[in-house]
């Protein structure tokens, strides 16, 4: 940030102590080649209003609130997008009306659930078996033919 503080209501704060949440300061704030001196300071604007303390008199200055991270930067329009709700924290919906009509008392009954794990009938099985056995010996003798006029 390239902001100053002598004409603004900018505070800029120094790098925490506490390795951990040094660490996260470093990562978010994204930046190549990039160390941590006495004299690096992070500007008020890179953190979210809820994370500074106001002053409790005129004269005392802005504080960061413990564990704050600073979010807020140029590379994303010191904007924070707000996280979709997870699926249990979404809105209820309207329940469905059930729509199905009325089916007479002699038609058949139809499952409403798709019959993957049933076994083939073994015929059925046997002739599409007879079939692919054919085939592969047609194939076979098709190269052999091939192999000959080459």
């Amino acid at each position: 940030c390239t902001a100053s503080s002598k004409f603004t209501a900018l505070r800029f704060f120094t790098f925490p102590a506490d390795e951990e949440l040094r660490r996260k300061w470093i990562v978010t704030i994204r930046r190549d080649k990039f160390t941590v001196t006495p004299h690096t300071r992070v500007c008020s604007r890179q953190f979210k209003s809820e994370d500074i303390r106001e002053p409790v008199s005129e004269k005392g200055r802005r504080l960061l609130k413990k564990g704050a991270v600073p979010l807020l930067f140029e590379w994303n329009n010191f904007y924070l997008l707000t996280p979709r709700p997870g699926v249990w924290e979404r809105r209820e919906r309207p329940a469905q009306e059930d729509d199905r009509e009325e089916t007479p008392d002699d038609a058949p009954e139809v499952p409403m659930q798709h019959d993957y794990v049933s076994a083939p009938d073994p015929a059925i099985v046997d002739v599409v078996l007879e079939e692919n056995t054919s085939l592969r010996d047609e194939n076979r003798l098709l190269r052999q033919q091939l192999e000959r006029l080459t």
